[in-house]
């Protein structure tokens, strides 16, 4: 009994003992390099725009310079492969939108398990997706839009083969029975399309997009969200435009390598937090038709277990994949 009590008491202080050096080494993280923030998307796309916010305030907080690297490519997978094989060594973050959730299922082989191979630390904010056309384009409505599709031939530019803004312009084909042809872009390209006259109409995240309706360049004829977004109020919703159904979201999030200390990870959660409740930041992600909020790192990774599964199937009904 008493051996048995000393082995237990030992075992708790030794638990003890890790729990204190894990807190410890979270409040001294981080003084040994800067770090290095991937994103998966390349430079002025929404998920570059969120990083670099993060990233200004994140080195104002922690005094480290927090870099921030794009390694765009086939969806955002380069940038999730090359975060995947980092050490866990806490200097390492992935910046990536929902599409981290969308490629398994989209790609033969995405290189990556979101689940296992990344420890989800903190939910950033999230987007209507928004369809759009060039001004010389007459349709002033999703039905006036329709009905030209249906005299002549359209073209629309997305964020690329299986995003949310790829799969909200196919659910909307399907349910009005009409053929635009799909162009996919990479994100931060998507809008520049529409605005370069290249495709008539892009379907998008937000961010890049509302610059372009405010200067006029862009007409704006609904966003894909529940509600109307308070950055252009006056854009009508897909529901609003005789859909049913419509709730669709583009969201960002930030990973760190599978195996990175749970310490490390409630500090990153904390610090992201920080920095994207900041009222400055806050109002610019107003502007661009972003909403924020916070969960914590157990509650971003239950929303991501639950993300994967529905994304699966929205690509299976919607017949997209990538060779």
């Amino acid at each position: 009994m008493r051996q048995a009590f000393r082995i237990g008491t030992a075992l708790g202080i030794a638990a003890a003992c890790m729990l204190w050096t894990g807190s410890a080494a979270a409040q001294d993280w981080p003084k040994q390099r800067s770090i290095q923030m991937v994103v998966a998307f390349g430079p002025a796309s929404s998920t570059d725009i969120i990083a670099r916010l993060v990233a200004q305030k994140a080195t104002e907080s922690l005094g480290q310079t927090v870099l921030v690297e794009n390694k765009p490519g086939a969806g955002g997978n380069i940038g999730a492969q090359f975060v995947k094989k980092a050490a866990p060594d806490d200097y390492t973050l992935l910046v990536i939108s929902v599409s981290v959730a969308e490629n398994p299922s989209l790609y033969p082989n995405a290189g990556y398990d979101p689940v296992k191979d990344f420890a989800a630390v903190a939910l950033g904010p999230s987007t209507p997706n928004i369809i759009t056309v060039h001004p010389s384009v007459p349709a002033k409505s999703i039905a006036e839009l329709i009905e030209l599709a249906r005299k002549q031939p359209l073209a629309y530019a997305s964020s690329g083969i299986g995003t949310t803004t790829h799969l909200s312009m196919e659910r909307l084909k399907l349910a009005s029975k009409v053929d635009i042809t799909h162009v996919p872009y990479q994100p931060a390209q998507a809008v520049g399309a529409a605005v370069a006259g290249q495709t008539q109409i892009s379907s998008t995240s937000m961010p890049p997009a509302v610059p372009q309706v405010r200067a006029g360049k862009l007409r704006a004829l609904a966003v894909t969200s529940a509600q109307r977004s308070p950055a252009l109020p006056e854009v009508p919703t897909m529901n609003e435009s005789g859909f049913t159904g419509f709730d669709d979201l583009t969201w960002f999030g930030f990973f760190a390598p599978a195996g990175t200390p749970e310490p490390i990870v409630a500090r990153l959660n904390a610090e992201i937090n920080r920095a994207l409740n900041a009222q400055d930041v806050k109002e610019k992600l107003s502007q661009l038709g972003l909403d924020f909020r916070a969960q914590s790192p157990a509650e971003f990774s239950a929303y991501l277990r639950a993300e994967v599964p529905k994304w699966a199937k929205a690509v299976k009904d919607s017949g997209a994949k990538v060779d």
